[in-house]
């Protein structure tokens, strides 16, 4: 892609950022969080004109941009599910590629000195913002948001997957496909939940042996605590040749077990999240078959609930991972209905060669 069409392209996306951190200030209730997103809007105006400047000077034109109707509303219910700290917590999360291709056009794109002074500056700005929001997200523990999304995902695909199989096998009794549903959501809600406690646990308690282990090593010998921390620093990608000179700096300060990273991530509240997040995805499939006098009629109904749960958590999950919107929604919606498809498939040839439908 040429300069040209990457800068409009950066134009579109920081006025996005403009605009949506803008809605955000003008419905925000708390007034330091207000003008910490009008704070953000204008940061992220400057840098719209900014591109608007490059394009314009080398014969290009923009066009306006304004929020649409469904992303305001997408917004508000984002807000409504999480909060403006989550939200602003998950668009900082695209943060770093953004950083990157910056770069990466600073590098390698031909701009004029004032133009390079600026575009540093820009990108000194992108790797500040995280820093705004950070007293409120750790008071709101916004590094669980992931394990929320994540889990809630995992609910709603599984369990789709799981009551469309038995409608096939039980078409008249939807009341066990439910309670089956509700059965299989609560054990994966279990399992999922011990799995994130167990996973953020064994990290921390790795981390903290390393750490012991290291403090030993430099109380009895500075010279194999300088070779285990230069190691250490070579694993993190530091290169050789700076290593050695870094290791020996930090075993003269006197704490090289710091160079381990301290994990604050709660695995309690991990497991909390995640497996309620799991247990709500489980809800949306599984609730139709508790009113519907057929497994037949709640199958649509419980697909259609599925599908629109899919969408919201897609659109989050695109928001995180900073890729279309559009296309993570078609692209989980289509493999969470896929899925079930072949669920059900699997189940009506179950219900055919064994001869149990009931």
């Amino acid at each position: 892609m040429n300069a040209l069409a990457l800068a409009k392209k950066f134009y579109k996306n920081e006025m996005k950022d403009f605009h949506t951190y803008l809605y955000l200030s003008k419905i925000e209730k708390k007034k330091d969080i207000k003008n910490k997103l009008l704070g953000l809007a204008n940061i992220e105006k400057k840098h719209a004109e900014f591109w608007k400047r490059f394009i314009e000077k080398r014969g290009g034109e923009v066009k306006d941009f304004k929020l649409g109707a469904f992303r305001k509303f997408s917004i508000n219910f984002l807000r409504l599910f999480l909060g403006s700290v989550y939200m602003v917590s998950l668009f900082e999360s695209t943060e770093s590629s953004t950083i990157l291709t910056y770069y990466d056009f600073y590098e390698n794109y031909e701009m004029s000195n004032e133009e390079k002074e600026e575009l540093g500056n820009i990108i000194l700005d992108e790797l500040e913002h995280e820093k705004i929001f950070k007293k409120e997200k750790k008071l709101l523990h916004a590094e669980n948001i992931r394990d929320l999304v994540l889990g809630m995902n995992d609910g709603l695909v599984e369990l789709l997957g799981a009551v469309t199989g038995l409608s096939a096998v039980y078409v008249n009794a939807p009341i066990i496909v439910g309670l089956s549903g509700l059965i299989v959501g609560v054990a994966g809600s279990l399992s999922m939940g011990i799995g994130a406690y167990v996973s953020v646990r064994s990290q921390r308690q790795v981390n903290e042996g390393a750490r012991k282990r290291l403090s030993i090593v430099f109380s009895l010998s500075s010279e194999r605590a300088k070779k285990e921390v230069k190691e250490k620093l070579e694993e993190m990608g530091l290169a050789e040749e700076v290593s050695d000179e870094a290791a020996e700096y930090i075993v003269k300060k006197g704490k090289p077990e710091n160079i381990i990273p301290k994990d604050e991530t709660n695995e309690r509240r991990a497991a909390l999240y995640t497996g309620l997040a799991y247990i709500l995805g489980v809800f949306f499939p599984v609730l139709p078959y508790f009113f519907a006098p057929t497994s037949y009629i709640a199958l649509p109904f419980s697909i259609l609930l599925a599908g629109l749960a899919l969408a919201i958590v897609s659109s989050i999950i695109s928001v995180m991972s900073g890729i279309s919107i559009k296309r993570k929604v078609a692209e989980m919606v289509v493999l969470g209905l896929g899925a079930a498809g072949l669920s059900y498939l699997f189940g009506y040839i179950i219900s055919v060669f064994f001869g149990a439908s009931f």
